[in-house]
């Protein structure tokens, strides 16, 4: 029995299931065609307005072609307009060019007749003429190429006489003239400089409290004094002295930074190895600062820019460099300065000679580790910097190993001989100053075949004129190295020396 309910109750169930589904079927059905119904009727509506829309475009299409043909037709009226214009003109233009020309040949007919009546007239001048010239030549006497010469010699006399007497009083009035200017601008040079007098020596003196700091600087079994001169380079004189130190030395830049470690030593009281090297390393570091400030200050006060950083700690060594007991860096800012003030007298250029004046001996600043003149080392140096070839030049030039060829190598040379020859400027007295270029000219004479010798340049160069039956060219060479030798072995000079032979063959003949 209740196998029989549940079998009903599937029965029942699949029916209503089959039912529902016919039934969601008729529906689906009927909804599809629903919707076809609707999409036929917006494509029947699209294609409508489509057409439409297709009609309104070929309107639109066929207007604007109108309007583009009617704008092509009146630009080419305009432009039919213009060529008619044109043409007319053109026509205006030849007719006006014809009547040119019947004007024109009209013009060249009646030329050519009075070509024709000149050249007539000219026959007749020239016929004219070659008789009037041999009727003067019947009564001169001369042909006429002979009348030419003899007026072309009296002619050239003359004028030879005239050129010559205004070469000759031109020539003086420049040479009055030129040396009473040359005069006014060296003497108006010297009198604008006001520099003062120095002289310095090799050695430098360092006053101590009492003679007992002798002892501590000494050291124990001179441990002191040996670590100082070794770190230094510089000799200490600890003598009879009372109370000072004695540093010698003939780098002046180690000797100055000898002197301000031992008063620093002094000043503290701690002397012993350690605290001496300690000090030196110090001091050294302050004088490259103080070295670098000393050229930018030279540079500052000249109003020079531009000079390259390599260059200013070499002019600041100056300051610590003497020569003859001149200062070099005041020297070299003295010459600076003279030349400028006679570069603006004759119109020099007045920032080159101020550049060159302050660079002149910055050679000296390192001559003591290069070898060869000072000026050819600063010029080597001032190429290596960059400097402009007149600076160098002029540099290169200032003690006449190169021939100076500007004026303003020429002014360095000068301002250089009046800031060395001022009095005051340098130590060296005239009687040993003459004694030294005696003493060169005798080593030079001393040789077998030396007629002559003489030192010039301030010592600077010896010229040997030779006896040329006893020196021959080979000969010359080897004199000349020998002399060099051996003002080398027996003569103190400072920079370098240049020796030069002159030899030369004179042949005199008489005629009887």
């Amino acid at each position: 029995m209740e196998l029989l309910t549940i079998v009903e109750i599937l029965l029942a169930l699949f029916a209503g299931a089959t039912v529902g589904y016919f039934y969601r079927l008729h529906i689906a059905r009927l909804k599809k065609s629903s919707e076809e119904a609707e999409a036929g009727g917006i494509i029947s509506e699209a294609r409508k307005k489509a057409e439409e829309l297709k009609r309104e475009k070929i309107l639109e299409a066929k207007e604007e072609l109108q309007k583009t043909k009617e704008g092509a037709e009146k630009e080419l009226r305009g432009r039919r307009g213009e060529l008619q214009n044109l043409e007319n003109r053109f026509l205006e233009k030849e007719r006006n060019l014809d009547r040119k020309t019947d004007l024109f040949e009209k013009k060249e007919s009646g030329l050519a007749k009075r070509i024709e009546q000149v050249q007539s007239k000219e026959t007749d001048i020239e016929e004219l003429y070659e008789k009037q010239k041999l009727e003067l030549e019947k009564v001169s006497g001369l042909s006429m190429e002979e009348a030419k010469r003899l007026l072309m010699s009296n002619l050239e006399n003359e004028v030879k006489y005239e050129a010559s007497k205004m070469v000759k009083q031109i020539e003086d009035e420049a040479k009055r003239t030129a040396e009473t200017k040359s005069r006014e601008i060296v003497s108006e040079a010297i009198q604008r400089c006001a520099a003062d007098r120095t002289a310095e020596m090799t050695v430098s003196v360092v006053n101590l409290p009492s003679d007992e700091m002798k002892g501590r600087i000494i050291g124990r079994e001179g441990r002191n004094i040996r670590t100082l001169e070794s770190l230094t380079g510089i000799d200490l004189i600890v003598d009879d002295t009372p109370e000072a130190v004695i540093l010698s030395g003939f780098d002046p830049v180690r000797r100055e930074i000898a002197r301000r470690s031992l008063e620093k030593l002094i000043s503290d009281g701690r002397i012993h190895p350690t605290r001496i090297e300690e000090v030196v390393k110090k001091t050294q570091k302050e004088m490259e600062r103080n070295i670098r400030e000393e050229g930018e200050q030279a540079a500052f006060d000249l109003g020079l820019q531009g000079i390259s950083p390599d260059l200013l700690p070499l002019i600041g060594r100056l300051k610590f460099r003497t020569s003859f007991g001149q200062n070099v860096l005041q020297h070299s800012k003295e010459v600076a300065y003279l030349a400028s003030v006679m570069a603006s007298e004759i119109g020099a250029d007045l920032p080159l000679v101020k550049r060159a004046g302050l660079l002149h001996d910055i050679g000296k600043s390192v001559d003591s580790e290069v070898e060869g003149a000072h000026a050819a080392i600063g010029a080597d140096l001032l190429r290596r910097a960059r400097e402009s070839e007149a600076v160098v030049h002029a540099v290169e030039a200032h003690h006449a190993e190169v021939e100076p060829k500007t004026v303003e190598a020429i002014l360095i040379q000068a301002a250089d001989a009046i800031s060395a020859a001022r009095p005051g400027a340098r130590r060296e007295s005239l009687k040993l100053y003459v004694k030294r270029l005696e003493k060169l000219e005798e080593v030079a004479t001393s040789f077998k075949g030396v007629g002559k010798a003489y030192a010039i340049q301030a010592g600077r160069e010896v010229r040997i004129m030779v006896l040329s039956d006893e020196i021959d060219d080979a000969g010359a060479i080897n004199l000349a190295r020998d002399i060099a030798r051996k003002i080398e072995q027996e003569l103190e000079y400072p920079g370098q020396i240049k020796v030069t032979i002159i030899r030369e063959t004179r042949v005199v003949e008489y005629a009887k």
